[in-house]
């Protein structure tokens, strides 16, 4: 199994190229919030570290959200030329699921920061218990008191931090059977855009 990864939904840009044995994993510092300048640099660099072409892929995969709605976008246009270009399937994970496997044990609740106070959860045990959804902090309370340890790839308060990067690689290998054709990727969006919000 060959393939190459993206995740563009949140602060780090995360790449994962792989091609057997130890994934190949680029995490730029330099583009933080600036995906669009440094995303198709990361994947060359991480594609010439697993020693893989384009073309030997199997798949590529993306994270679909939640998370920054142009970071969302970025990614999947990326990946759906990707797949069209050299005509592979693609992979759509979430980004609370590549949080969720950087820790592989326990009840663990995925979150991701929206802003005012609020939050992108998903609870996990040996698989997903409570759907991603937009919850408030009474909300992640609730959960946090049904025994989940909160996570996120992010600094938040009460959270451990877990690597992203690397719960990408792992989502993608558990999901790997469940490719779909380029145009069936589509965004998870759990709210309004902050324009939308604003009018």
């Amino acid at each position: 199994m060959n393939f190459l990864a993206v995740d563009t939904s949140g602060t780090q840009l995360a790449v994962v190229a792989y091609r057997g044995g130890t994934p190949s994993i680029v995490t730029p510092k330099e583009g933080m919030r600036e995906h669009s300048v440094v995303l198709m640099d990361a994947i060359d660099r991480a594609l010439k570290a697993a020693e893989l072409s384009l073309a030997d892929c199997d798949f590529f995969a993306v994270a679909v959200g939640p998370g920054s709605f142009t970071g969302i976008r970025i990614g999947i246009a990326t990946v759906k030329g990707l797949c069209l270009a050299c005509g592979r399937p693609a992979l759509a994970v979430t980004s609370l699921d590549c949080i969720a496997y950087a820790e592989e044990s326990g009840k663990r609740l995925a979150l991701i920061d929206a802003g005012h106070g609020c939050f992108y959860a998903a609870a996990y045990g040996d698989g997903l218990e409570v759907p991603p959804a937009f919850c408030t902090a009474e909300d992640v309370e609730k959960l946090i008191g049904m025994g989940y340890l909160p996570i996120s790839a992010e600094e938040l308060a009460g959270a451990k931090r877990v690597n992203g990067a690397e719960g990408l690689y792992k989502a993608v290998c558990r999901s790997a059977a469940n490719t779909c054709p380029a145009e069936a990727l589509c965004a998870m969006y759990l709210r309004k855009s902050s324009a939308e919000e604003g009018r």
